[in-house]
């Protein structure tokens, strides 16, 4: 287990400081906190294909993922909510996949583009193993994250920190909806126990 966890952290970090002048540049776009996420992410991820790859598993306590659950989703309210530079925003989009679309027509700086893209999907796959955990019915599987994703769409327009975006909600559902599918693949790498 030692040695997963010290390939995990050699490879993350060598990921890391590679893509460190791309990170940087969100800085100017994003909270600063954006460079820890995409740190805690990246460990995760490889950390769990490590394990997958050496046929390794792990428990963890419930209470421990969790907390780590909490400090991720504080963390994605950080990005959500507090901009650089006073940033407010006050534009709404209810055209399904024109912002998808915009995103796509070379428009935009690439980076900017893939990170919208792929962050809108990437950083709800976690809340989607969260709710299959829950063990919610089908029908709150859908009706849960589509309520808390159109919250925090209205709260982003209310407090000028985002914009109203039918195209977050798609994207960010298909991020839960990729947790669920990811979810058996979860459970391969990792145990959570009661206590």
């Amino acid at each position: 287990m030692k040695k997963s966890i010290m390939i995990s952290l050699f490879i993350s970090v060598g990921t890391y400081l590679a893509l460190s002048p791309i990170f940087w540049r969100l800085t100017s776009y994003l909270h600063p906190i954006v460079l820890a996420v995409l740190l805690f992410c990246i460990f995760f991820l490889v950390y769990f294909f490590v394990l997958l790859i050496r046929k390794e598993s792990i428990r963890i306590s419930y209470r421990l993922f969790l907390s780590l659950f909490i400090l991720y989703s504080i963390g994605l309210l950080i990005l959500l909510f507090l901009r650089p530079n006073d940033q407010s925003y006050n534009s709404m989009n209810l055209i399904p996949f024109s912002t998808i679309s915009f995103y796509l027509s070379g428009k935009v700086n690439w980076l900017i583009a893939f990170y919208n893209l792929a962050a809108n999907v990437g950083l709800f796959i976690p809340y989607g193993i969260y709710l299959l955990l829950k063990n919610y019915s089908p029908l709150k599987l859908i009706f849960i994250p589509m309520v808390l994703i159109a919250f925090i769409e209205i709260m982003q327009l209310i407090t000028h920190r985002g914009s109203l975006d039918i195209d977050d909600l798609i994207l960010n559902l298909a991020g839960v909806f990729l947790g669920y599918l990811f979810f058996p693949l979860f459970k391969k790498a990792v145990t959570i126990h009661a206590k």
